[in-house]
């Protein structure tokens, strides 16, 4: 039981660690002018799948604040979605509810991925262990992006129309745009990689007996 509490803990202190790194290189946030695509989602999801739903919220919760400090420091067009204090487009004040988007979503990569792996792994008895993991890191990388895109569209429909010169009554389809654009290619490597990931780490005995 100690062995697999210290395992618990090392592993997410990896994957926190992962999380910091990539969001503060150039690798972490790819700055696309109107918003911002990433891979930090990935670690999360691994983490996620590894360590269980709870652990997998504290590592989501941590993409969500250095999703907060990205858009703060280096803001893009849609950073007032992100953080209170960036204003939003046309005020000159933030919105507190940027923060559920930066934060709500991003949890929620932490929570998916566990349920939907323990669903696959009990539907196909423990085999396919390749397509489960990849659609679990499927369906955890959309819940980023439908959350987050959604939220956007739903809180902040207005600014974003004007922060994009489009008419408001094509705000959703230049969301479905983005989410087919971005999300989609983002949810194919997040699939692979967490596959690849997850595969690799459960060959490792102590892994392997605390997640089964």
């Amino acid at each position: 039981m100690q062995n697999k509490k210290t395992t618990n803990l090392v592993l997410l202190a990896l994957f926190a660690a992962i999380i910091f790194i990539l969001a503060f290189t150039p690798i972490g946030y790819l700055q696309l002018g109107v918003i911002k695509a990433t891979i930090i989602h990935i670690p999360v999801i691994v983490g996620s799948i590894l360590l269980g739903p709870k652990k997998g919220a504290v590592l989501g919760f941590l993409f969500g604040l250095t999703s907060l400090i990205s858009n703060t420091f280096t803001p893009v067009l849609m950073s007032f979605a992100f953080s209170p204090l960036i204003p939003v487009f046309g005020t000159d004040k933030g919105s507190p509810m940027a923060l559920f988007i930066c934060f709500l979503p991003r949890i929620m990569v932490g929570i998916v991925p566990y349920y939907v792996y323990q669903l696959l792994d009990k539907l196909f008895h423990s085999k396919w262990k390749i397509l489960t993991f990849t659609v679990s890191g499927i369906l955890g990388s959309l819940t980023n992006t439908l959350l987050v895109m959604n939220g956007i569209y739903f809180i902040f429909k207005d600014s974003y129309a004007a922060a994009r010169s489009i008419p408001l009554e094509t705000v959703y389809s230049a969301v479905l745009a983005i989410i087919f654009g971005n999300g989609i290619p983002e949810a194919i490597v997040a699939g692979i990689v967490t596959s690849a990931l997850c595969k690799a780490l459960m060959s490792n005995k102590q892994i392997r007996d605390m997640i089964s």
